[in-house]
Protein backbone atom coordinates (compact mmCIF):
# COMPACT_ATOMS: atom_id res chain seq x y z
CA UNK A 1 0.00 0.00 0.00
CA UNK A 2 1.59 3.80 -0.91
CA UNK A 3 1.62 6.34 1.57
CA UNK A 4 0.86 8.43 -1.35
CA UNK A 5 -2.98 6.62 -1.42
CA UNK A 6 -5.68 9.17 -0.36
CA UNK A 7 -7.40 6.70 1.27
CA UNK A 8 -4.26 5.24 3.21
CA UNK A 9 -3.43 8.48 4.13
CA UNK A 10 -7.05 8.81 6.17
CA UNK A 11 -5.94 5.29 7.81
CA UNK A 12 -3.01 6.63 9.15
CA UNK A 13 -4.84 10.04 10.47
CA UNK A 14 -6.87 7.66 12.79
CA UNK A 15 -4.00 5.55 13.59
CA UNK A 16 -2.19 8.56 14.91
CA UNK A 17 -5.10 10.01 16.92
CA UNK A 18 -5.38 6.56 18.45
CA UNK A 19 -1.96 6.28 18.89
CA UNK A 20 -1.78 9.95 20.86
CA UNK A 21 -5.32 9.63 23.06
CA UNK A 22 -2.93 6.15 24.09
CA UNK A 23 -0.27 7.79 25.35
CA UNK A 24 -2.31 11.16 26.24
CA UNK A 25 -4.31 8.15 28.48
CA UNK A 26 -0.28 6.77 29.66
CA UNK A 27 0.68 10.46 30.68
CA UNK A 28 -2.23 11.63 32.86
CA UNK A 29 -3.51 8.49 34.33
CA UNK A 30 -6.09 7.56 32.20
CA UNK A 31 -8.12 10.74 32.35
CA UNK A 32 -8.86 10.17 28.90
CA UNK A 33 -9.81 7.10 28.93
CA UNK A 34 -13.09 7.78 31.99
CA UNK A 35 -14.12 11.06 31.57
CA UNK A 36 -15.30 13.29 34.38
CA UNK A 37 -19.36 13.05 34.68
CA UNK A 38 -21.28 16.28 33.31
CA UNK A 39 -22.03 18.60 36.67
CA UNK A 40 -25.02 21.50 37.27
CA UNK A 41 -23.39 24.71 37.35
CA UNK A 42 -22.46 25.99 40.80
CA UNK A 43 -24.35 29.79 40.95
CA UNK A 44 -22.52 32.49 42.93
CA UNK A 45 -23.99 34.53 45.30
CA UNK A 46 -23.12 38.52 44.13
CA UNK A 47 -21.79 40.29 47.31
CA UNK A 48 -24.97 41.78 49.00
CA UNK A 49 -27.98 42.81 46.85
CA UNK A 50 -31.22 41.46 47.30
CA UNK A 51 -32.97 38.23 45.08
CA UNK A 52 -35.70 36.28 45.22
CA UNK A 53 -35.50 32.74 44.37
CA UNK A 54 -38.18 29.66 43.56
CA UNK A 55 -37.04 26.76 45.31
CA UNK A 56 -38.19 23.12 44.60
CA UNK A 57 -39.51 20.99 47.16
CA UNK A 58 -41.60 18.28 47.90
CA UNK A 59 -44.52 20.82 48.47
CA UNK A 60 -44.17 22.71 44.93
CA UNK A 61 -41.66 25.25 44.45
CA UNK A 62 -41.54 28.12 47.14
CA UNK A 63 -40.58 31.20 47.06
CA UNK A 64 -37.37 32.08 49.03
CA UNK A 65 -36.72 36.57 49.78
CA UNK A 66 -32.78 36.37 50.23
CA UNK A 67 -30.59 39.15 51.32
CA UNK A 68 -27.17 38.46 50.42
CA UNK A 69 -23.97 38.47 52.30
CA UNK A 70 -22.27 42.03 52.29
CA UNK A 71 -18.84 40.78 51.27
CA UNK A 72 -19.67 37.57 49.56
CA UNK A 73 -19.24 35.75 53.05
CA UNK A 74 -21.08 31.45 53.51
CA UNK A 75 -22.90 31.78 56.72
CA UNK A 76 -26.83 32.41 56.93
CA UNK A 77 -29.35 33.02 58.83
CA UNK A 78 -32.91 32.12 58.66
CA UNK A 79 -35.61 34.13 59.46
CA UNK A 80 -39.19 32.47 60.43
CA UNK A 81 -42.13 34.29 59.66
CA UNK A 82 -45.33 34.15 62.25
CA UNK A 83 -48.76 32.01 62.19
CA UNK A 84 -50.61 34.60 59.33
CA UNK A 85 -47.38 33.84 56.98
CA UNK A 86 -48.37 35.21 53.53
CA UNK A 87 -47.90 33.34 50.50
CA UNK A 88 -46.59 36.15 48.54
CA UNK A 89 -43.66 37.59 50.88
CA UNK A 90 -41.99 36.85 54.30
CA UNK A 91 -43.39 39.85 56.39
CA UNK A 92 -40.05 40.33 57.86
CA UNK A 93 -39.13 42.07 54.76
CA UNK A 94 -42.30 44.04 55.04
CA UNK A 95 -43.06 44.93 58.39
CA UNK A 96 -39.42 45.11 59.85
CA UNK A 97 -36.03 47.32 59.00
CA UNK A 98 -34.42 44.06 59.18
CA UNK A 99 -33.12 44.13 55.47
CA UNK A 100 -31.63 47.50 56.81
CA UNK A 101 -30.13 46.67 59.65
CA UNK A 102 -28.08 43.80 58.10
CA UNK A 103 -27.10 45.34 55.09
CA UNK A 104 -23.31 45.53 56.21
CA UNK A 105 -22.93 42.09 57.49
CA UNK A 106 -21.46 39.38 55.74
CA UNK A 107 -24.38 36.97 56.45
CA UNK A 108 -26.81 36.03 54.19
CA UNK A 109 -30.80 36.55 55.07
CA UNK A 110 -32.92 33.58 54.15
CA UNK A 111 -36.91 34.50 54.13
CA UNK A 112 -38.93 31.35 53.05
CA UNK A 113 -42.27 32.72 51.94
CA UNK A 114 -45.45 30.80 53.15
CA UNK A 115 -46.45 28.00 55.88
CA UNK A 116 -49.67 29.70 56.98
CA UNK A 117 -50.36 27.99 60.05
CA UNK A 118 -47.72 25.05 59.76
CA UNK A 119 -45.54 25.65 62.50
CA UNK A 120 -42.51 24.94 60.28
CA UNK A 121 -43.26 21.24 60.72
CA UNK A 122 -43.41 17.78 58.65
CA UNK A 123 -47.28 17.69 59.20
CA UNK A 124 -48.97 13.79 59.27
CA UNK A 125 -51.14 14.48 56.84
CA UNK A 126 -52.76 17.81 54.65
CA UNK A 127 -55.22 19.98 57.22
CA UNK A 128 -59.10 17.96 56.67
CA UNK A 129 -60.97 20.81 57.46
CA UNK A 130 -60.04 23.59 55.08
CA UNK A 131 -59.56 21.48 51.45
CA UNK A 132 -55.30 21.68 51.52
CA UNK A 133 -54.16 19.13 49.59
CA UNK A 134 -50.38 19.25 50.21
CA UNK A 135 -49.02 18.05 52.77
CA UNK A 136 -46.90 20.59 54.93
CA UNK A 137 -43.41 19.35 54.50
CA UNK A 138 -41.58 22.50 56.06
CA UNK A 139 -38.90 20.74 58.64
CA UNK A 140 -37.73 19.34 55.24
CA UNK A 141 -37.64 21.59 53.32
CA UNK A 142 -35.42 24.48 55.54
CA UNK A 143 -33.14 21.62 56.94
CA UNK A 144 -32.85 19.52 53.54
CA UNK A 145 -33.89 21.24 50.45
CA UNK A 146 -33.65 24.83 50.96
CA UNK A 147 -29.48 24.21 52.39
CA UNK A 148 -29.11 21.74 49.12
CA UNK A 149 -30.71 24.59 47.28
CA UNK A 150 -28.24 27.65 48.64
CA UNK A 151 -25.17 25.49 48.65
CA UNK A 152 -25.17 25.91 45.20
CA UNK A 153 -24.64 30.25 45.58
CA UNK A 154 -21.93 29.26 48.26
CA UNK A 155 -24.16 29.31 51.18
CA UNK A 156 -22.59 27.17 53.86
CA UNK A 157 -25.21 23.94 54.93
CA UNK A 158 -23.72 23.89 58.77
CA UNK A 159 -22.55 27.34 59.17
CA UNK A 160 -26.36 29.11 60.24
CA UNK A 161 -28.59 30.95 62.96
CA UNK A 162 -32.27 30.26 62.98
CA UNK A 163 -34.61 33.16 64.51
CA UNK A 164 -38.53 33.72 64.36
CA UNK A 165 -41.44 35.68 65.63
CA UNK A 166 -44.67 33.79 67.31
CA UNK A 167 -45.11 30.48 65.53
CA UNK A 168 -41.59 30.93 63.95
CA UNK A 169 -39.97 31.31 67.44
CA UNK A 170 -40.80 27.83 68.89
CA UNK A 171 -40.40 26.24 65.49
CA UNK A 172 -36.67 28.01 65.19
CA UNK A 173 -35.33 26.53 68.88
CA UNK A 174 -36.99 23.07 67.67
CA UNK A 175 -34.93 23.00 64.13
CA UNK A 176 -32.30 23.76 66.03
CA UNK A 177 -32.58 21.50 68.40
CA UNK A 178 -32.54 18.75 66.29
CA UNK A 179 -30.48 19.67 63.36
CA UNK A 180 -27.58 20.81 65.66
CA UNK A 181 -25.02 20.37 62.62
CA UNK A 182 -27.04 22.84 60.41
CA UNK A 183 -27.44 25.73 63.24
CA UNK A 184 -24.95 27.74 65.44
CA UNK A 185 -27.52 30.02 67.00
CA UNK A 186 -31.26 29.99 67.99
CA UNK A 187 -33.85 33.00 68.88
CA UNK A 188 -37.38 33.08 69.84
CA UNK A 189 -39.22 36.33 69.93
CA UNK A 190 -42.88 35.94 71.45
CA UNK A 191 -42.77 32.44 70.64
CA UNK A 192 -44.75 29.52 71.92
CA UNK A 193 -42.31 27.62 73.29
CA UNK A 194 -43.68 24.72 75.38
CA UNK A 195 -46.67 24.01 73.66
CA UNK A 196 -47.33 21.16 76.04
CA UNK A 197 -48.13 23.12 78.73
CA UNK A 198 -51.44 21.78 80.35
CA UNK A 199 -54.64 22.91 77.89
CA UNK A 200 -52.39 25.10 75.53
CA UNK A 201 -52.78 22.48 72.73
CA UNK A 202 -56.99 24.07 72.88
CA UNK A 203 -54.72 27.84 72.70
CA UNK A 204 -52.67 26.33 69.51
CA UNK A 205 -55.96 24.52 68.05
CA UNK A 206 -58.17 27.86 68.44
CA UNK A 207 -55.41 29.82 66.71
CA UNK A 208 -54.98 28.19 63.70
CA UNK A 209 -58.51 27.55 63.42
CA UNK A 210 -59.34 30.90 63.39
CA UNK A 211 -56.05 31.67 60.89
CA UNK A 212 -56.80 29.49 57.77
CA UNK A 213 -59.60 26.67 59.47
CA UNK A 214 -56.44 24.29 59.70
CA UNK A 215 -57.06 21.35 61.89
CA UNK A 216 -54.07 20.88 64.76
CA UNK A 217 -54.33 17.07 64.36
CA UNK A 218 -53.08 16.82 61.03
CA UNK A 219 -50.26 18.56 62.47
CA UNK A 220 -48.70 16.65 65.44
CA UNK A 221 -52.10 14.38 66.41
CA UNK A 222 -53.89 14.44 69.89
CA UNK A 223 -52.19 15.84 72.94
CA UNK A 224 -50.38 12.43 73.35
CA UNK A 225 -48.76 12.20 70.47
CA UNK A 226 -45.15 12.08 70.90
CA UNK A 227 -44.94 15.07 68.11
CA UNK A 228 -46.34 17.44 70.61
CA UNK A 229 -43.12 16.44 72.85
CA UNK A 230 -40.48 16.83 69.92
CA UNK A 231 -42.19 20.05 69.15
CA UNK A 232 -41.65 21.42 72.28
CA UNK A 233 -38.53 23.21 72.90
CA UNK A 234 -39.25 23.70 76.83
CA UNK A 235 -39.29 19.47 76.99
CA UNK A 236 -36.24 19.59 74.22
CA UNK A 237 -33.79 21.96 76.24
CA UNK A 238 -31.08 19.62 76.31
CA UNK A 239 -30.77 19.68 72.89
CA UNK A 240 -29.68 22.99 73.15
CA UNK A 241 -26.97 22.52 75.44
CA UNK A 242 -24.11 24.79 74.20
CA UNK A 243 -25.57 26.69 71.44
CA UNK A 244 -26.28 30.42 72.23
CA UNK A 245 -29.86 30.86 72.76
CA UNK A 246 -31.99 34.20 72.89
CA UNK A 247 -35.90 34.20 73.62
CA UNK A 248 -37.61 37.37 74.16
CA UNK A 249 -40.95 38.12 75.01
CA UNK A 250 -43.45 41.25 75.89
CA UNK A 251 -45.56 41.82 79.23
CA UNK A 252 -48.66 42.49 77.78
CA UNK A 253 -48.33 46.15 78.04
CA UNK A 254 -49.10 48.31 74.96
CA UNK A 255 -47.10 51.24 74.49
CA UNK A 256 -46.65 53.55 71.56
CA UNK A 257 -45.68 50.98 68.68
CA UNK A 258 -49.31 50.11 69.28
CA UNK A 259 -51.09 52.80 68.41
CA UNK A 260 -51.12 52.28 64.99
CA UNK A 261 -52.74 48.63 65.06
CA UNK A 262 -56.26 49.54 66.59
CA UNK A 263 -57.53 49.34 69.86
CA UNK A 264 -59.07 45.59 68.92
CA UNK A 265 -55.66 44.33 67.30
CA UNK A 266 -53.86 45.65 70.35
CA UNK A 267 -55.94 43.70 73.01
CA UNK A 268 -55.81 40.48 71.13
CA UNK A 269 -51.71 41.56 70.99
CA UNK A 270 -51.63 41.77 75.11
CA UNK A 271 -53.45 38.23 75.20
CA UNK A 272 -51.07 36.36 73.15
CA UNK A 273 -48.44 37.98 73.97
CA UNK A 274 -48.96 37.20 78.07
CA UNK A 275 -49.28 33.36 76.90
CA UNK A 276 -45.46 33.87 74.90
CA UNK A 277 -44.27 35.71 78.25
CA UNK A 278 -45.15 32.90 80.32
CA UNK A 279 -43.90 30.32 78.18
CA UNK A 280 -40.52 31.93 78.19
CA UNK A 281 -40.40 32.07 82.09
CA UNK A 282 -41.09 28.50 82.11
CA UNK A 283 -38.40 27.92 79.77
CA UNK A 284 -36.08 30.11 81.30
CA UNK A 285 -36.65 27.62 84.24
CA UNK A 286 -36.17 24.41 82.87
CA UNK A 287 -33.27 25.73 81.21
CA UNK A 288 -32.05 27.23 84.48
CA UNK A 289 -32.48 23.67 86.22
CA UNK A 290 -30.46 21.82 83.91
CA UNK A 291 -27.55 24.44 83.85
CA UNK A 292 -28.17 25.51 80.16
CA UNK A 293 -27.40 29.29 79.09
CA UNK A 294 -29.86 30.86 77.75
CA UNK A 295 -30.36 35.03 77.45
CA UNK A 296 -34.31 35.39 78.06
CA UNK A 297 -35.57 38.93 78.34
CA UNK A 298 -38.93 39.89 79.26
CA UNK A 299 -39.77 43.72 78.34
CA UNK A 300 -42.83 45.87 77.41
CA UNK A 301 -44.50 45.20 74.91
CA UNK A 302 -47.36 43.19 72.49
CA UNK A 303 -47.25 40.68 69.85
CA UNK A 304 -46.55 42.52 67.23
CA UNK A 305 -43.70 43.44 64.53
CA UNK A 306 -42.56 46.15 66.23
CA UNK A 307 -41.52 44.81 69.07
CA UNK A 308 -39.75 41.71 67.32
CA UNK A 309 -37.86 44.27 64.91
CA UNK A 310 -36.68 45.88 68.18
CA UNK A 311 -35.67 41.63 69.05
CA UNK A 312 -34.11 41.09 66.58
CA UNK A 313 -31.78 44.07 66.64
CA UNK A 314 -30.61 43.30 69.73
CA UNK A 315 -30.06 39.40 69.06
CA UNK A 316 -28.06 40.74 66.11
CA UNK A 317 -24.65 41.25 67.61
CA UNK A 318 -25.41 37.38 69.73
CA UNK A 319 -26.16 36.34 65.94
CA UNK A 320 -23.09 37.73 64.17
CA UNK A 321 -20.98 36.32 67.06
CA UNK A 322 -22.34 32.52 67.06
CA UNK A 323 -21.17 32.66 63.05
CA UNK A 324 -18.14 34.62 63.65
CA UNK A 325 -19.17 37.42 61.30
CA UNK A 326 -17.16 40.42 61.77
Amino acid sequence: MRAGNPAARGRLRKFGVVVAAILLATWFGGAVVAAAPVRAPVLRAPAGGYQELVVPSGMGPIEVQVQWAARGGSSALYVLDGLRAPHDHNQWVSDTDVLKRFAGDDVTLVFPVGGHSSFYADWYRPSSTNGQTTTYKWETFLTEELPAFLARYGVSRTNNAVVGASMGGGAALTLAAHHRDQFRFAGSFSGFVNPTFPMWNEAVRAAMWDEGRFDVDDMWGPPSDPAWRRHDPTVQAELLRGLPLYISAGNGVPGLPDVPYGAGNTVNAMGLEAMAMTAARIFADRAASLGIAARVDIGNGTHTWPYWEQAIGTARPMILAALGVH
